[in-house]
């Protein structure tokens, strides 16, 4: 049943995180089904702009709402992920979307909040939510490309003008993540006083955080073992600080580069241990269930594991 991103950031407020799973094929949405269903727990799917661009906007569509017929007890909202202007009234206008995401981070503050302004009217006037960013992270998501030297944090103080001009439903706050599989270097972690700030100054405001994935050494290691040459210093956010975050106001977890580890590590060692197939589909079944021990086990971090009973009661109150 698709919802209203607002339906479960009610629920999850300051108790735990709503996973954002990025999709872009019927293999990746499989496995996320079957894991926010082993693990009994709401999630959202993100589409980006590349990956409506990747086969077709309808394709992926269609597809959720087939998963949709075959997984009938699933909770979950649909959102656009860092999208621009003309992208966000695309998906507000296809009556499809829970929620948009509208990314002028890359403007000036002012005209960050005209273009989020503009964006939130138009959404609002047809029931959608709108997540805006303020403050910009490092790294690399598809053609979003921003220097860890430009990359700042969230004013907390800006925050709240931000907020207040806009009337956006959530923030994506730079609070310490990147994005990428190239993440953080020494002891760089989330910064939890930039977080509470934001909370305290704007309390029910969902946060969100961006650039969540944990980058497992471990799935590093057994790509490069498989052929790979990924960075083995790589490193992304600690799984168990997902929950800490979640209790002071981050509601929603963006993560997609761990959930591509997972795939490339699948398919590397399986046409590494059998050179003579050329067939998709055993790997692809490989990777599906693959993937949703890995979704599983990432709501259990966030805290949404078992809450599905509990978010269906709540759309009946």
């Amino acid at each position: 049943m698709i919802v209203t991103t607002a339906q479960l950031y009610k629920v999850a407020y300051k108790r735990f995180a709503v996973g954002a799973y990025n999709i872009n094929n019927l293999e990746q949405t499989m496995g996320l089904f079957r894991g926010t269903m082993q693990s009994k727990a709401p999630f959202i799917i993100q589409l980006s702009k590349g990956a409506r661009n990747y086969t077709d906007k309808l394709m992926l569509e269609a597809i959720i709402r087939t998963a949709e017929q075959i997984f009938p007890e699933a909770i979950f909202a649909v959102h656009l992920d860092h999208g621009d202007e003309q992208t966000c009234y695309d998906c507000i206008d296809s009556g499809f979307y829970s929620s948009v995401m509208i990314d002028a981070s890359h403007e000036s503050f002012e005209e960050n909040m005209a273009i989020t302004k503009r964006v939130t009217e138009r959404a609002h006037a047809k029931g959608i939510s709108v997540e805006a960013e303020l403050g910009m992270l490092g790294g690399v998501e598809e053609d979003i490309r921003v220097d860890e030297g430009h990359s700042c944090l969230t004013n907390p103080d800006e925050a709240v003008e931000f907020v207040k001009r806009t009337g956006c439903d959530a923030l994506a706050a730079a609070i310490g993540t990147s994005h990428g599989a190239y993440k953080f270097q020494g002891k760089q972690g989330l910064h939890f006083d930039v977080i509470k700030e934001i909370s305290d100054k704007i309390p029910g405001l969902p946060i969100v955080m961006h650039g969540s994935s944990s980058v497992p050494k471990e799935e590093v290691e057994r790509i490069n073992a498989a052929g790979g040459t990924l960075d083995p210093s790589a490193r992304g956010v600690d799984e168990n600080e997902y929950l800490p975050a979640a209790k002071l106001g981050v509601t929603k977890v963006n993560i997609d580069t761990d959930g591509r580890l997972v795939w490339t590590r699948v398919h590397r060692e399986f046409f590494r241990d059998h050179p003579e197939q050329f067939d998709f589909r055993p790997p692809g079944k490989i990777f599906m269930q693959a993937y949703a021990d890995f979704i599983a086990r990432k709501n259990e971090k966030l805290g949404s594991a078992g809450t599905l009973d509990e978010i269906r009661a709540s759309m009946k109150g």
